[in-house]
């Protein structure tokens, strides 16, 4: 086991499947300090020359003290198995760690996770799907669901907002949504003031309540296919 030299802002990170390696391969590119725990030999030996990796079973408590989980802030468990999944988040809640995000794999999965004390729960495949549905079905180039109903989205603007400022098309008052920001082709992404004009081929980031932001996105899509 390693020796407990890790500071306060690393980030332990227990499963390198898909959910916990992108995280992992990321914090490593963003040059942070991670350690990440694999019970399988062919996956800790894949990804042992990217950053710090650890072969070992984090279901009990014992091998989670034994890596030093205690002096982590941050945990993520990205453990799809249920049982395994409450094992080690149940163990990292014991031991005290202040930042648990635990993968859930059903809505199920996600209500015992919370039970037990992980502060996040994050649903992949729900989410990825979702975002996926709502890009598809119009103007959409990403979609991020905040919560209570509150959504950012990247769109291409609808056709009767080109040419116009923002400060004339009272889009607020008209549609009961904001747009931020607007990202013209080889232009730096730029803040949204009154007297921005929209272009055909500018990025528009727009905020509000998903249903409203969904009928301001497509309100003319079937007419422009």
């Amino acid at each position: 086991m390693p020796h407990r030299d890790y500071v306060n802002s690393a980030t332990l990170v227990i499963g390198l499947g898909r959910f916990g390696s992108a995280i992992a391969a990321t914090l490593d590119k963003l040059d942070k300090e991670l350690l990440a725990v694999e019970v399988n030999p062919d996956l800790a030996q894949q990804w042992s020359h990217r950053f710090s990796v650890v072969e070992a079973d984090a279901r009990t408590s014992e091998t989670l003290h034994q890596l030093g989980a205690e002096e982590f802030d941050v945990a993520v468990v990205g453990v799809g198995a249920l049982e395994a999944s409450v094992l080690i988040t149940a163990n990292l809640v014991d031991l005290g760690v202040k930042d648990i995000w635990a993968k859930a794999t059903s809505i199920e999965h996600g209500t015992i996770l919370k039970r037990i004390g992980a502060h996040h729960v994050i649903y992949p495949e729900y989410d990825a799907g979702q975002r996926v549905a709502h890009m598809l079905s119009g103007r959409m180039l990403d979609y991020i669901d905040m919560e209570d109903g509150f959504t950012i989205v990247k769109m291409v603007p609808p056709k009767d907002l080109v040419g116009y400022s923002l400060g004339k098309l009272n889009i607020r008052q008209k549609y009961g949504v904001t747009i931020i920001g607007v990202k013209s082709p080889g232009q730096p992404f730029e803040y949204a003031t009154a007297d921005t004009t929209v272009g055909a081929a500018d990025i528009l980031i727009v905020s509000g309540e998903s249903s409203l932001l969904e009928a301001f996105a497509n309100r003319h899509v079937g007419r422009l296919r």
